[in-house]
C-alpha cells in the first residue's frame, strides 16, 4: 500500500514536469510562428493547448483523491498542495503560449512584428523555452541549487522586458500606434510565462524545506 502511494506522490510529479515540456515546445513553435510568419505552426499551438489543460485536469483529479484517501502530512501534504498550484502556473504558461501563436494567426500574412524587433524575441523565445524545461527538471530533481538559478535565469527575459519599452519609446519609432500594442502585448506575454516558470520552482523550494513560496535565497 506504502508503495502504491509513493508511485501516486511520483506520478504526481511527472505529470507536472510533463506539462512543461509541453509549453516549452508550444512556446518554442509559437515563437518560429511569430517570427517566420507561419501560419500552420500558430495553428498547431492553438490545436494542441487542449493537451495541457487535459494533463492539468488529471494532475488535480490525482491531487485531490490523495488528499481524500490518504490524509498527507508533512512533505506529502506540501506535494500534494504545491502540485495544485504548480499544475495552475504551467497552464498559465501553455495560455500565454497560446496568446503568442493567436497574435501570429491575426496578423497572418502580414508580419506582427518589426523587422528590427525580431531578434529580440527570438531571445526571448529561447529564454522562455529553457525556463520551461529547467523547471521540469526541478520538479524530478527537488534541486534547490537549480530551483534558486531559475530565478537567475528569469533576469534575463526580465531585461529584454524593460528594452522594448525603451525601443517604443525612442523617437525614431516608426511603426505606429497598432505595432506598439503588438510589441507591449507580446512582450508581456513572454515575461509572465518566465514569472510562473520561477513560480514552479519556488513551490519546490517550498516542498524541499516547508518554507512559503517567495524569493529563493539558495
Amino acid at each position: 500500500m506504502r508503495d502504491h502511494y509513493q508511485e501516486e506522490l511520483d506520478g504526481l510529479a511527472d505529470g507536472l514536469a510533463d506539462m512543461c515540456g509541453e509549453v516549452a515546445a508550444a512556446l518554442e513553435k509559437a515563437t518560429r510562428a511569430l517570427l517566420e510568419c507561419d501560419l500552420q505552426l500558430a495553428e498547431e499551438v492553438i490545436s494542441e493547448d487542449i493537451k495541457v489543460d487535459e494533463i492539468r485536469a488529471a494532475a488535480e483529479e490525482k491531487a485531490f483523491a490523495l488528499l481524500a484517501l490518504q490524509a498527507p502530512v508533512a512533505t506529502d501534504l506540501r506535494i500534494v498542495v504545491s502540485a495544485i498550484h504548480g499544475a495552475g502556473d504551467i497552464e498559465r504558461m501553455g495560455d500565454l503560449a497560446l496568446h503568442v501563436a493567436q497574435a501570429a494567426r491575426r496578423r497572418h500574412p502580414q508580419p506582427v512584428l518589426p523587422e528590427e524587433i525580431k531578434p529580440y524575441f527570438a531571445e526571448m523565445g529561447r529564454v522562455g523555452v529553457a525556463l520551461a524545461l529547467k523547471a521540469a527538471d526541478v520538479i524530478r530533481s527537488r534541486d534547490l541549487s537549480a530551483a534558486a538559478e531559475l530565478e537567475a535565469d528569469d533576469d534575463a527575459m526580465d531585461d529584454l522586458h524593460r528594452h522594448m519599452f525603451t525601443v517604443l519609446m525612442d523617437r525614431n519609432w516608426t511603426h505606429g500606434v497598432a505595432a506598439a500594442v503588438d510589441v507591449t502585448l507580446l512582450a508581456r506575454f513572454y515575461e509572465r510565462y518566465a514569472d510562473h516558470a520561477v513560480a514552479v520552482a519556488r513551490r519546490i523550494v517550498y516542498v524541499v524545506t516547508g518554507q512559503m513560496p517567495g524569493p529563493l535565497t539558495v
